[in-house]
């Protein structure tokens, strides 16, 4: 029987740089067994654990028909992702998961896709990118909104620039304080809605990133006339177990590391900056 609480061991097949404090590690199962039969949803998250340190919960940021190698970026807030920061390819770390609900992206065939992050929390829509990429003939116009507080901190440009010159693809960028080379709006991401070329009767929004940002985003959307019931929202609390065990990550009646961390707006709007929750 599995243990859900013991990592497994993966290699790091590539390590990239992708800003002073931010990197993308990805990876692979060491047991071939255990690689062949690892699948995931776009949305969903591991437990990375490194021996002696902790572990911590990354977004997996690749696309699921690629699970032979995984993709996982981390920005170097605490002990546990310093220590990682010092990883590189050949290394080693412990990796158990995939846990918790991704996006709808079901759901979201056939209809616009507006992804909507702010600050440096975008990595959980990363994968819906990519996917929606990948299978670009299932889904109508993909609109990318990203707000930044500061323009250096803008990290996956080239990136940016790639998807902005694909068809039926708008990619819409803002930070609050600005360099004189900064070559977008500047203001909050939610601003940016005014721009956004969609069908708000035959949409599917994706939010992640800072709570106050995410609950004034859904506003604006309904504002628009997107349903409540296609606005979602990837939340982030402190995850300790991700199988619903130690109630660190509790949001209301809720657990983010199972019945998250993307959850449909309706389901939590009651919460949204409820002090406590």
């Amino acid at each position: 029987m599995n243990n859900a609480y013991l990592p497994h061991e993966a290699e790091i097949v590539a390590r990239i740089q992708e800003a002073p404090d931010i990197f993308t590690l990805r990876l692979q199962f060491t047991a071939p067994e255990l690689q062949a039969n690892y699948s995931f949803e776009p949305g969903q998250f591991n437990m990375l654990y490194l021996h002696g340190v902790g572990e911590v919960p990354i977004s997996i940021v690749s696309d699921p028909e690629n699970a032979n190698l995984y993709d996982h970026t981390i920005r170097v807030v605490g002990r546990v992702t310093k220590a990682m920061a010092a990883l590189q390819q050949g290394d080693y770390i412990g990796v158990r998961g995939p846990y918790g609900r991704g996006w709808p992206m079901a759901e979201a065939e056939g209809r616009d896709v507006v992804l909507i992050t702010g600050g440096l929390g975008c990595a959980p829509v990363v994968s819906v990118i990519n996917y929606v990429l990948q299978r670009r003939e299932r889904f109508g116009r993909l609109v990318i909104m990203q707000g930044v507080k500061h323009s250096n901190d803008l990290i996956w440009r080239e990136q940016y620039a790639a998807w902005s010159k694909l068809p039926d693809t708008q990619i819409l960028l803002a930070a609050n304080e600005t360099t004189p080379h900064w070559a977008f709006d500047s203001g909050f991401v939610t601003d940016l809605l005014d721009k956004a070329n969609f069908e708000a009767d035959n949409a599917s929004a994706m939010l992640c990133g800072p709570e106050i940002m995410m609950q004034v985003a859904s506003q604006r959307l309904l504002e628009k006339h997107v349903a409540a019931d296609d606005i979602w929202l990837s939340m982030e609390r402190n995850m300790h177990c991700a199988v619903g065990h130690c109630g660190h990550c509790q949001f209301g009646g809720q657990f983010i590391c199972k019945d998250g961390p993307v959850f449909p707006l309706p389901a939590i709007s009651h919460l949204l900056g409820v002090k406590g929750f």
